[in-house]
């Protein structure tokens, strides 16, 4: 009688010295958090699909957030959008979260969809937009209060379409100015996560155009301001595992939003083209867990991890499921990285056993730890499976369609 396919793991991993019970428990700890919006009805630039049975209101989109919590047991909080999830009482929305196991996450302002931000929001030349802009953050902040939130993640479609439009030092100094009256509006537990975007939808210029951008101001700001990395909003070709990595050596990579690319902003299911990219960020992540810097430990540790996407021909439960089964699977792959096999080949200047120590990991096949790690975490092995043999799918069917959308 052969050995269970995990034994034979375990065996493998024990050869190459790596502590699977270490591994699992890092695997255990791993929580995404799942966006509202991802729940919702949602399209391209040229229409919103609607689907039926999608929830109506926040409180029935986090009804359908606790089903993918149910199956994968790692995604405890949902992510907020305002003013998409308001509501009159929060009180109630955050205990509604609470009695399905959730809490409410990042508050995320909305500065784009305003007919007033047509030529921007808090780089807005009007000082009357610029002052309803910041408003509409600092009514955030009051949200994340009674949520129970630490988290506001702020991403600016501000920017301009042609030259001499509008004055760009002239921008940066007013979204300063505008940061500089939210974060003093923050409480000391709160974090600002800055978001950056490469273009879209300006296209002469993005006041907040890429990772230096937004490291910049969070360094004006102060530690309570971070930097957040959208895996969609680079350049064809960057590298986003230096920038991952730049990030943590100055402690100033505060967040994630989780999604895939083929061409600018798709908002796609993470891992699902480039998986190994996925792998790599991680790479970083746990090699940054293991510095000899406490500062550069400690930003490791306190990332906010959260899925931004955008489901727009998928059924809106299981592309989150997948999307949670695809970060799992990149970040196991990475705990099984030999640090110590890839620290004595830089040392060697081995460039072939230095690259061979890194991808032997991303090619394993973690699927029987995994299994192990949710058998012992009491969630459902396949998760996928799990739900799609559960009524909740036919249940919701019943909301119709035309219901909540971005």
């Amino acid at each position: 009688m052969g050995i269970s396919a995990y034994t034979f793991f375990e065996q493998q991993q024990a050869e190459r010295g790596i502590d699977l019970e270490q591994v699992k428990q890092q695997i255990k700890a791993l929580k995404v958090e799942t966006p509202s919006w991802g729940y919702g009805d949602s399209g391209t630039r040229f229409k919103v699909f609607q689907q039926n049975g999608v929830p109506r209101n926040p409180f029935e989109k986090l009804e359908d957030a606790a089903q993918v919590h149910r199956v994968t047991g790692a995604c405890p909080s949902v992510a907020l959008h305002i003013p998409w999830d308001k509501v009159e009482d929060y009180g109630q929305l955050r205990r509604h979260a609470e009695s399905l196991g959730l809490t409410l996450g990042a508050i995320n302002p909305n500065l784009f969809q305003e007919d007033a931000y047509i030529f921007g929001s808090l780089c807005n030349s009007n000082e009357n937009i610029r002052r309803q802009a910041v408003n509409h953050v600092l009514e955030c902040v009051d949200i994340a209060r009674a949520t129970g939130s630490s988290l506001i993640s702020l991403w600016l479609a501000d920017g301009t379409n042609y030259p001499g439009q509008d004055n760009i030092r002239e921008r940066k100094h007013r979204l300063l100015s505008s940061l500089q009256e939210i974060y003093q509006a923050m409480d000391s537990h709160m974090r600002l996560l800055i978001e950056y975007k490469f273009f879209e939808p300006a296209f002469y210029h993005t006041d907040l155009g890429d990772w230096g951008m937004a490291y910049n101001m969070a360094l004006k700001l102060g530690e309570q301001a971070q930097v957040l990395v959208d895996t969609g909003h680079h350049a064809q070709g960057t590298n986003v595992e230096q920038i991952v990595a730049y990030l943590l050596d100055e402690q100033k990579l505060g967040g994630f939003h989780f999604n895939s690319r083929k061409y600018a902003d798709d908002d796609l299911i993470v891992g699902s083209t480039n998986p190994y990219e996925l792998f790599l960020i991680f790479y970083q992540i746990l090699d940054a867990s293991r510095a000899g810097d406490t500062g550069v430990r400690q930003t490791a540790a306190n990332i906010a991890y959260m899925i931004d996407q955008s489901h727009c021909i998928e059924p809106k439960i299981p592309a989150m499921i997948r999307s949670i089964l695809n970060v799992q699977t990149q970040f196991a792959k990475a705990l099984l990285i030999d640090f110590s096999a890839v620290k004595r080949a830089q040392e060697q200047q081995d460039v072939l056993a230095a690259e061979n120590a890194v991808r032997e990991a991303f090619e394993f096949d973690v699927t029987p730890l995994l299994h192990a790690v949710r058998e012992e975490m009491g969630v459902p092995v396949d998760p996928m499976r799990a739900y799609l043999q559960s009524d909740y799918g036919q249940r919701i069917l019943a909301r119709g369609k035309g219901g909540a959308s971005w």
